[in-house]
């Protein structure tokens, strides 16, 4: 039975035996030095429990699309872990199993987004460091879980409200930063979604929340913004197939 991606990790964490455990979604590659780097960062630093690597996104044939992001933290991450996913994808973090042990596994009852609720616990507990080479070739397929756009906001509001409850002390400076990034990359993903008038509306739903919770993407992404905006009216304007003919969104 199929009990969903977070019940398969859980599976492979307790069939496996060693000392560090990393995960690998099978539509996901690793560059050839992923696991020496993260092994070898995890014994220089023997402080830390988690190590990550950048990210580099592909097509379905394997072919490049653009670069993910290329942040620098390490250490105690976790205020800018809760801010934003900068992991970006399950296919990357190499743990130590002890560190499993300590905060527990992954959230079945999470149909998406379960790896960021696990890295979070793990950045609560311990230090992360960083190989920083782009060493994960995350595949964007057009079927995937986080095509659901309405689930994926109602798991990432969990886990924020999660992590609220478990550090409201530590969190609380950050909640609306992390609110404004979890819109706003919703906007994004649902605008490379885009094809009826009702999911542009859902796209100018999530843009009106981000700036709800973070008005300084107004005047910080000025021109980012204005081009989202366009998007989203073009959308909403013209039909899909006019639309498909003069924009390109990405």
């Amino acid at each position: 039975m199929n009990r969903g991606a977070a019940a398969a990790r859980n599976y492979g964490i307790e069939a496996s035996q060693g000392e560090l455990i990393t995960f690998l979604d099978a539509d996901d590659l690793w560059t050839p030095e992923k696991l020496v780097d993260q092994v070898a960062v995890l014994e220089a630093n023997a402080q830390a429990i988690v190590a990550y690597s950048w990210t580099d996104y592909i097509d379905v044939e394997g072919q490049p699309l653009y670069p993910g992001g290329r942040v620098r933290h390490q250490g105690d991450v976790y205020a800018a872990l809760f801010q934003q996913n900068f992991i970006e994808n399950g296919s990357n973090l190499m743990v130590r199993r002890s560190a499993i042990e300590q905060v527990g596994p992954f959230d079945p009852d999470l149909a998406s987004v379960h790896d960021w609720e696990l890295w979070l616990r793990l950045a609560e507990a311990g230090e992360f460091a960083l190989v920083s080479e782009a060493q994960i070739l995350y595949r964007v397929m057009p079927g995937s879980i986080s095509s659901n756009l309405s689930r994926q906001e109602h798991n990432l509001k969990r886990v924020v409200a999660g992590a609220m409850a478990r550090s409201p002390q530590r969190l609380a400076p950050h909640r609306r930063a992390s609110l404004t990034n979890l819109y706003q990359y919703l906007t994004f993903r649902s605008l490379s979604l885009g094809q009826t008038r009702r999911q542009y509306l859902q796209s100018l739903r999530y843009l009106l929340l981000a700036w709800f919770h973070g008005p300084q993407l107004l005047w910080q992404r000025s021109r980012l913004m204005a081009i989202t905006v366009a998007k989203i009216v073009l959308g909403l304007v013209l039909s899909p197939v006019v639309l498909r003919d003069r924009l390109s969104l990405h």
